[in-house]
């Protein structure tokens, strides 16, 4: 039974925070824990050059964030963990991409929107200070998921466009040169909801309101008893709606805790106890991976072989689709263009049969059949689990 594929990144952009550790990299962990599972994580270094001009920040962070999944518990002997940059068929595929992606598909994406409607309204030219590579960026996502045909993408109700601009990429290249690529899924995970930071704002490097995944536990309790709240005083009944104390302290407590805390809030707990809890809540399941952290953090050389390891297998992949995408564009050796002018007299309307590559809608199945200029079917293949074996098997059948 063919394995469902599961993919998902992290922009190298920053220290990870526990806002990244509650929507990103936990569920992710958690994830590459099932039964019937392939897992794919990356770090995703091209997509900081997008916003980051600082070398030594891109490299601080990428270490920062292997070291995060790895201390979190992410095996990299159970899933496929690599750096985005390592694995040079993926800028290749961007190009692949881009050339059957329109233009006015992009000009829909979300971040060159904003950048151009910010601009407006402050009356600059539409197109300052955006970059080729901020309105690309879908396109280089679109090859991170496609490159490996993954099944479901764990993404935030705000990137799902970019999931569907992938599926479109797949549908555009499919339509064009046969089935090769699997539409992606969204997988919204709607129980994660978005961390609030410590002026109650979305937890962002952006708004400088974050609290350090790794931070030590003396900074751990000094931020969050810098958690805004309001004036209200202790035997005070205290609201738990729209409280960043109570919102951060239900993404790592249970059921039972979270309905314990919001009866202390009504029993008019003081914010200085409250805000105690919080931080011993959070201690106590962040402390055993922090000692994981540091060791990590301190044997850069340990990641490096890990991601290098990483890379190799994800080439494994990577490398030999690549291949049959080049040859399914053009991109061929010469000594087979006899091949190709067969191919073509055959699409032109010559005597010769031709094969017909499709998937059964009742099995999920990848089929193909060779009819005569007539649509009689000549041959039936049985059914393979992916698109490129039954594109090996026709090519077979025709040498």
């Amino acid at each position: 039974m063919k394995k469902t594929r599961f993919l998902t990144g992290i922009t190298t952009s920053g220290t990870p925070h526990l806002g990244n550790y509650v929507g990103s990299i936990r569920p992710a962990v958690q994830a590459s824990l099932a039964q019937g599972v392939e897992s794919f994580y990356f770090l995703a270094d091209y997509h900081a050059l997008i916003k980051i001009d600082d070398p030594a920040r891109i490299q601080r962070s990428t270490l920062e964030i292997a070291a995060s999944w790895l201390a979190a518990g992410l095996n990299p002997e159970h899933v496929t963990f690599y750096r985005q940059s390592d694995i040079p068929e993926i800028p290749e595929l961007t190009w692949f991409l881009t050339c059957v992606t329109g233009k006015g598909v992009l000009n829909r994406a979300h971040a060159y929107k904003a950048a151009v409607d910010k601009n407006t309204a402050t009356g600059q030219d539409s197109d300052r200070d955006v970059t080729a590579g901020l309105f690309m960026y879908p396109v280089l996502m679109g090859a991170d998921i496609l490159m490996f045909n993954a099944h479901q993408v764990p993404v935030g109700r705000d990137q799902i466009q970019h999931i569907e601009m992938a599926r479109d990429m797949a549908a555009s290249f499919n339509h064009r040169y046969g089935e090769h690529f699997v539409p992606p899924q969204a997988q919204i995970e709607e129980s994660v909801a978005t961390l609030p930071g410590l002026d109650g704002r979305k937890m962002s490097k952006s708004y400088d309101n974050t609290i350090p995944l790794f931070a030590t536990r003396n900074e751990l309790k000094k931020l969050i008893a810098g958690i805004k709240t309001d004036s209200r005083l202790p035997g005070e009944p205290k609201s738990t709606e729209g409280s960043a104390l109570f919102q951060i302290y239900q993404a790592f407590a249970s059921v039972e805790e979270t309905a314990a805390f919001a009866q202390s809030f009504a029993d008019g707990i003081a914010w200085g106890d409250a805000k105690q809890v919080l931080f011993e809540r959070i201690d106590q399941e962040i402390a055993p991976m922090r000692e994981r952290y540091a060791e990590l953090m301190a044997n850069p050389e340990k990641i490096e072989a890990i991601l290098m390891a990483g890379a190799a297998k994800a080439r494994q992949v990577a490398t030999p689709f690549m291949a049959q995408l080049r040859h399914a564009v053009g991109l061929r050796r010469l000594q087979t263009v006899s091949e190709a002018d067969k191919a073509a007299k055959a699409k032109s309307g010559s005597n010769a049969p031709t094969f017909k590559q499709y998937r059964e809608k009742a099995d999920g199945l990848f089929y193909f059949k060779q009819v005569d200029t007539k649509g009689n079917v000549l041959f039936q293949s049985e059914g393979f689990a992916t698109p490129q074996l039954a594109s090996q098997a026709m090519r077979d059948l025709n040498q």
